[in-house]
């Protein structure tokens, strides 16, 4: 705070301590006194404060003539709305509702995630589809209801921050305000009688109060002490790192990209638009930014439990690869696993999922070899049972020489439990005991009409079913080195063997390091807000009458804590060292305790006698410290601890 603000500070307290007395001299009832202390204490804990200070329509637009309000003009709206939005209490329903628009964005399946998984949503839920659409439930992170609230809380905590921190700026720039008239009416306090010279006493509170990293200098009789600034540097960090993970949180959705590519072992990948299985990225991203790399998996490594209750579970996941940088950079050797990425250039390779992919060769009626390949089937629970297809679309001619496409169902266990033993599910992950089901099916596939299909499903709907012997669909169990003969001499599949295959996540996310660097301040700061209290301390040292000095000690947080007393019985306790408590003087009671009588007006030279709860501070008055009793505690002349004084308006 600035000089001019010291001043208003004592006196605004000096005002409210005078306020408390009565024209006549006399004092006023306790109640009217408990409420000049608490405004006094409210006033001085609002001084602590770098929050901006909210104001009603009414009191910007002033108070009319017969009591009414004017109406506001447009500047006046304006001026109110801006500072409601930037109010912290605005700022908080803001993240909150962002939260709540979050919601549905992880629970409804997202057009930028999975078309597929929308469009079967919207298949399966018609009656709701509409409502969503018009909610753009379907595009959450993209809909114009979430976008105004993200950039309202932007504005809201830019405009809450500025302010606050050009008043911090000053509040660092100046030093803390002198002494209250009145050191009694703080809620801690404490005072002694010491031999030691004021100018010893304060001399010594600036050594003490400085080891305990206090902001100290000396005004008039006092020095005044202030610490714990770093709360409110804690609060502006926390309010500065939200901006800056929402700033990464755009930056991550504009700019990212995000592909997947399901690679069988011996196959590779080039990051390339054209070998992805699919690819999404932001609005502002730029293809040609794409990492120049490729890798080729050289083998996929899975071992799992074999036995106990964990049966099944994976304890080896991870694919072994040949990697480089650029078109020519050199091979280097690398293991991904799950949650430990691949990074070339800033782009992460994830490896995410692994299956089965049978190796089939299909044979036309001659005999001639038409296509043979590692199939990837999908998989279906834990045990990787898994299902697909097998699509033959060019080169095979039945026995007349006419072109057609043929189609089989597949449906594939790792470890079969045997012919007789339930329905043909997997009893444990690794491939101990294959076989490979098939149904045949010739006919048109459906893919030269140009609509996308899924590579795991097999359309029949132009499709014509092989028949077996019994007239029924043709289908066949096959073990590895089994063959299933197509009807009327048409051909064969042979189930070759099995290899593995292993899907990858490509991403480039550039907002990530932001994110998290974003997240750990405000983790730091939200700390530093809630477990550091700034507080103020004032030492005075007065010479009395009888030339013994008063000292009185006296603290100030802007949040009661319990912390504030200990703090000052220990710096009064540190300061005891240089200023002891000085002795009782010859014949002098051991307590300076009185019985209560009435209250008297005061008479010239002599001071007011302190309240119940003033009853270990010096009256006020040029010649107050001529008053014995005015300069020693309830104990003589012992330093009360803060914990132990009176409440205020407490009977003795």
């Amino acid at each position: 705070m600035s000089k001019a603000n010291s001043s208003t500070d004592t006196g605004a307290d000096a005002r409210t301590a005078e306020g408390s007395r009565t024209g006549a001299g006399t004092r006023t009832d306790t109640g009217a006194d408990e409420r000049a202390q608490r405004r006094a204490d409210r006033a001085a804990g609002e001084r602590l404060s770098t929050a901006p200070r909210e104001e009603s329509p009414e009191a910007e637009s002033g108070s009319g003539s017969g009591g009414g309000v004017p109406a506001m003009g447009v500047i006046g709206w304006i001026r109110w709305f801006w500072r409601q939005l930037t109010s912290m209490r605005v700022a908080l329903i803001l993240l909150f509702l962002l939260s709540l628009g979050a919601i549905p964005g992880s629970l409804i399946p997202q057009t930028s995630v999975d078309d597929f998984k929308v469009q079967e949503f919207k298949d399966q839920h018609t009656t709701l589809t509409p409502i969503y659409e018009k909610l753009q439930l379907f595009d959450v992170y993209s809909s114009v209801w979430f976008s105004a609230i993200y950039i309202l809380l932007f504005v809201s905590l830019i405009g809450c921050i500025v302010p606050r921190t050009g008043q911090f700026v000053g509040q660092l720039r100046s030093r803390p305000p002198g002494a209250p008239k009145r050191l009694t009416r703080l809620p801690a306090y404490t005072t002694w009688r010491t031999e030691a010279d004021p100018e010893q006493v304060r001399e010594a509170a600036l050594g003490v109060l400085g080891k305990r990293r206090f902001r100290a200098h000396t005004v008039g009789d006092a020095v005044a002490a202030e610490k714990g600034y770093l709360r409110e540097a804690g609060n502006l960090v926390f309010h500065v790192a939200l901006i800056v993970m929402l700033v990464a949180f755009a930056t991550g959705q504009l700019f990212k990209s995000e592909g997947g590519k399901l690679v069988v072992e011996g196959d590779g990948f080039a990051n390339t638009l054209t070998q992805y299985d699919d690819f999404k990225s932001g609005s502002l991203y730029d293809s040609d930014t794409l990492a120049p790399f490729s890798f080729v998996l050289d083998k996929f490594v899975g071992t799992y439990e074999e036995s106990g209750p964990q049966r099944g579970t994976p304890r080896t996941f991870e694919a072994r690869v040949t990697y480089n940088k650029g078109a020519d950079g050199p091979d280097r050797k690398a293991v991904i696993r799950v949650n430990e990425p691949l990074v070339v250039d800033g782009t992460k390779v994830y490896l995410i999922a692994h299956g089965y992919a049978p190796v089939v060769t299909v044979r036309d009626s001659k005999g001639k070899v038409v296509s043979r390949n590692a199939v990837p089937l999908l998989p279906i629970d834990n045990n990787i049972t898994s299902t697909g297809a097998i699509k033959v679309m060019d080169g095979y001619r039945d026995k007349n020489g006419e072109k057609t496409q043929l189609g089989f169902k597949a449906f594939f266990v790792p470890t079969f439990a045997g012919h007789g033993k339930g329905e043909m599910f997997s009893q444990f992950p690794g491939a101990e005991y294959p076989v490979l089901a098939l149904s045949a099916y010739h006919g048109s596939l459906g893919v030269d009409s140009g609509l996308p299909q899924n590579v795991y499903q097999l359309d029949t709907s132009k499709m014509e079913e092989f028949k077996d012997e019994n007239g029924e669909l043709l289908k066949k169990m096959l073990r590895p080195g089994e063959k299933l003969d197509l009807s009327n001499g048409e051909g064969s599949i042979t189930f070759e063997g099995i290899e593995e295959w292993a899907s990858f996540q490509i991403s480039q996310q550039p907002g990530n390091g932001l994110a998290l660097g974003g997240a750990i301040a405000a983790i730091a700061g939200l700390a530093a807000s809630l477990f550091i209290q700034r507080r103020r301390v004032w030492v005075r040292a007065v010479r009395g009458a009888d030339g013994v000095t008063v000292v009185e000690m006296a603290g100030l947080g802007r949040s009661e804590s319990a912390k504030l007393p200990e703090e000052l019985g220990d710096l009064a306790a540190a300061l005891l060292t240089t200023a002891p408590v000085a002795a009782e003087k010859p014949g002098k009671p051991e307590s300076s305790e009185k019985p209560e009588t009435a209250e008297k007006p005061e008479g010239p030279g002599k001071p007011e006698k302190p309240a119940a709860s003033d009853a270990s501070a010096p009256s006020e008055g040029p010649d107050a410290a001529t008053h014995e009793d005015d300069a020693t505690n309830e104990a003589g002349s012992r330093p009360v601890h803060p914990a132990e004084a009176p409440a205020e308006g407490a009977e003795k």
